[in-house]
């Protein structure tokens, strides 16, 4: 069964906080698959799930280097495919098996290689809201994994953090999605 999610974000700072937000539930072997168009908000989201889990250091995407490991309550793995010539040539660089292992894993770019993420991953689309700084994230999930991540987006985060300046119309629907 899938589930679905989706919220207006109005900021940066509120994707950071949503980013925080999702740290909290974030386990080692748990996977976040990211897409959107350049200026999406993938690495300001990528620098709040750093921030919720304790690193205090620079989150920055890792286009040139393909991965960088932030250490916090729980390592995370953090990837950017935008350079990727092809599923095939991850094999040689990283090993998924390895990082989930170690810590959970996000992934910049997703949609460049969607079958070497796993099936249980929480897959988020995120995209520009003209006019203004706005984006809209639709989640969705379909295992075990990726469906706690998203019932944990879909229970905390609209009231607490709209409060705080978060986003506005976050809503979430049971199985089948919309």
């Amino acid at each position: 069964m899938t589930g679905r999610w989706s919220a207006v974000i109005p900021s940066a700072e509120a994707m950071e906080r949503l980013g925080a937000h999702l740290a909290r539930a974030l386990e080692v072997g748990d996977w976040v698959a990211l897409t959107g168009a350049l200026g999406a908000g993938k690495t300001t989201l990528v620098r709040g799930l750093a921030r919720g889990l304790g690193f205090r250091g620079r989150v920055a995407s890792p286009t040139f280097t393909l991965v960088h490991v932030y250490r916090g309550r729980i390592p995370l793995h953090h990837l950017d495919l935008y350079r990727l010539e092809g599923e095939p040539a991850l094999q040689d660089v990283v090993d998924p098996a390895e990082m989930e292992a170690t810590g959970a894993v996000v992934v910049e770019w997703a949609d460049r290689a969607p079958g070497w993420v796993p099936a249980d991953a929480l897959w988020l689309e995120l995209a520009l809201q003209p006019p203004g700084p706005h984006r809209r994230v639709a989640a969705r999930a379909a295992g075990p994994r990726g469906r706690r991540l998203l019932d944990h987006l879909a229970r905390g985060w609209g009231g607490d953090d709209a409060a705080r300046g978060g986003p506005e119309g976050g809503t979430a629907d049971g199985p089948g999605g919309r």
